[in-house]
């Protein structure tokens, strides 16, 4: 595949996303010169899947070859060389430093489910932790399927929503979750997306709505590629995804490579803007 022969793709959205010619891949480096997608769907060519630029930051290809289940990383070259970088929207990976998984999130079933949350001043919720709410093994951490198994006895309790602490990708396998490293991939040792899936469908049959606690505004501190992401910084910040001046301070300390390590990264959103 040359370079000339790719265009910027018809398909909206932002990662990796499956469709009926393939994927399309789309991810936002605006400081990039060049970007390819590399992955298993290529046999990790560095050269074979280039991504055009779309004008406003972001880059979009649409490779035939690529399918659910590939896994893929970006390479975005700079003035400093190419950079391995996992899709900041990767819905799965294969863990925190590893590579991205194209997921097609349309493929659960979901079955006959018309579920409707009680109205807020209705709600008796409890907080559940996934890694220590029903742990059966010693040394792994609980599941979404563990969690499962004990819904009836929430449900005798008279819950009627769950509210799971963070379950997003986060470094090494047990944690409360506030260490995000990929904000929109479901942890992989609770199971994943389809797991998470299956927790959800599973919590309305017992008549119980689930809330998500998330975390936007800091991250890490480690197992980070959302850092200087696309090679670009300001002070030796971390580059388009976090604040880069006075705002990247915060009471744990301030994101400067040195004290990285134990400080949390104050962050934005992103979506660009």
């Amino acid at each position: 595949m040359s370079e000339k022969a790719n265009t910027v793709t018809k398909y909206p959205g932002i990662g990796s996303i499956p469709n009926a010619k393939g994927v399309t891949f789309r991810v936002w480096a605006p400081h990039g010169e060049k970007v390819y997608v590399t992955g298993t769907f290529n046999d990790w060519s560095k050269t074979s899947a280039p991504l055009i630029s779309e004008k406003n930051g972001y880059w979009s290809t649409d490779v035939p070859k690529a399918r659910a289940g590939d896994e893929y990383r970006y390479l975005i070259h700079g003035p400093d060389g190419p950079l391995s970088r996992i899709d900041p929207y990767a819905r799965k990976v294969t863990n925190s430093t590893g590579n991205g998984i194209i997921y097609d999130h349309k493929a659960f079933d979901w079955g006959d489910n018309n579920f409707q949350m009680a109205p807020g001043n209705e709600l008796v919720i409890y907080e559940m932790h996934v890694g220590t709410f029903n742990v059966k093994e010693d040394g792994q951490p609980g599941t979404f399927d563990s969690a499962i198994e004990k819904l009836p006895y929430l449900q005798e309790l008279g819950i009627n929503a769950v509210e799971v602490m963070p379950v997003m990708e986060f470094s090494g396998d047990f944690s409360w979750g506030y260490n995000p490293s990929h904000p929109f991939a479901v942890e992989g040792i609770y199971g994943g997306p389809d797991a998470f899936k299956r927790f959800v469908k599973a919590a309305h049959e017992h008549g119980i709505a689930i809330i998500v606690d998330v975390v936007y505004n800091h991250f890490g501190p480690s197992d980070l590629d959302l850092w200087q992401f696309d090679g670009w910084s300001e002070n030796g910040k971390g580059g388009i995804y976090f604040y880069n001046g006075r705002r990247s301070h915060t009471p744990w300390g301030d994101t400067r490579p040195d004290d990285f390590s134990r400080a949390r990264v104050a962050g934005r959103s992103l979506v660009p803007g």
